[in-house]
């Protein structure tokens, strides 16, 4: 599979601060890859740095396996890396004019793209009639005027009411499916987990995951349950094989899966040892409670 980009332990200080710290992480064609953390974790920093915004401290980057200089490689990316910033009294038809004008492609492409982001019935609208999500829809059509073979998008969704949000996303995944390998930034588990094939998970500027989002949620789940005898659940449940670690929260016990069971063999597991259960439940483990364990921001029980 051809890699599309890539990052060795690129490195970026802003005096004694470290943003970003010896990253590492490729991107293969035809994926949507997420940078995911928190605010402040680098993940603008990184998409800076390979966009040559921001020049980085060490480490390097290669785009299209090296065959490419950065410069000749960012002509086949589009990227939004902030607000989206058109002539206000410009007609959304004339501002992608201009673009086309300025990257010197082609204008034949401008209905395309708008009819892709669903605007093409406001071309002649001007921008300041825009709503929010229309204006980011609107900076989207315009980073694929050029064809990109990678689009770049930092916190897409940003700002945007839930029909805004749903919309850029239903935008992304139609892209996508074109073959357009995507890279998104951003601070929402959600709109990773429903978006991307891939995640990088970053807090302060360290690499914590790197992987299919599909990996990184534990695929055997885990139980809920609650019994009369809440002492002796646990005791039992300490002695199964497949069950690791268990956690008590009001009343509930959850059990993690370390091999693959189903709630009908812990039921009669459970019942063989002369417990009943009054709650059994199981669940698989989202990518929310993978992230909040990988940045340590659970409570230990």
């Amino acid at each position: 599979m051809e890699t599309i980009l890539s990052l060795n332990n690129l490195t970026k200080r802003f005096g004694k601060v470290t943003a970003v710290d010896n990253l590492s992480f490729s991107i293969e064609k035809g994926n949507v890859y997420g940078i995911l953390g928190p605010n402040g974790s680098g993940k603008s920093t990184t998409l800076g740095m390979v966009l040559n915004v921001v020049n980085k401290t060490s480490g390097d980057f290669k785009w299209f396996n090296g065959k490419l200089s950065t410069h000749e490689a960012l002509k086949k990316v589009g990227a939004i890396i902030e607000h989206p910033n058109f002539y206000p009294y410009m007609t959304a038809e004339q501002n992608l004019a201009l673009v086309c004008k300025i990257k010197g492609t082609n204008r034949d492409k401008i209905h395309e793209k708008l009819e892709i982001v669903g605007l093409l019935d406001r071309k002649d609208s001007k921008f300041k009639t825009f709503s929010l999500g229309m204006k980011q829809r609107l900076a989207i059509a315009s980073a694929l005027l050029n064809d990109p073979e990678i689009l770049i998008l930092d916190e897409p969704t940003n700002g945007l009411d839930p029909q805004g949000i749903h919309q850029i996303r239903e935008i992304i995944r139609k892209i996508a499916a074109g073959g357009t390998t995507i890279l998104l930034a951003s601070h929402l588990l959600d709109e990773v987990e429903k978006v991307c094939s891939h995640v990088v998970i970053i807090r302060k500027g360290v690499k914590l995951y790197s992987g299919p989002v599909d990996e990184i949620i534990n695929s055997h789940g885990f139980f809920e349950l609650k019994a009369s005898d809440m002492q002796r659940l646990e005791e039992l449940l300490k002695d199964h094989p497949k069950i690791g670690k268990i956690t008590d929260k009001e009343g509930l016990l959850t059990a993690f899966l370390d091999d693959p069971m189903d709630a009908e063999e812990i039921n009669r597991y459970l019942f063989e040892k002369g417990l009943s259960l009054s709650y059994l439940i199981k669940r698989r483990e989202s990518l929310e409670e993978q992230f909040l364990q990988l940045t340590n921001q659970t409570s230990s029980n």
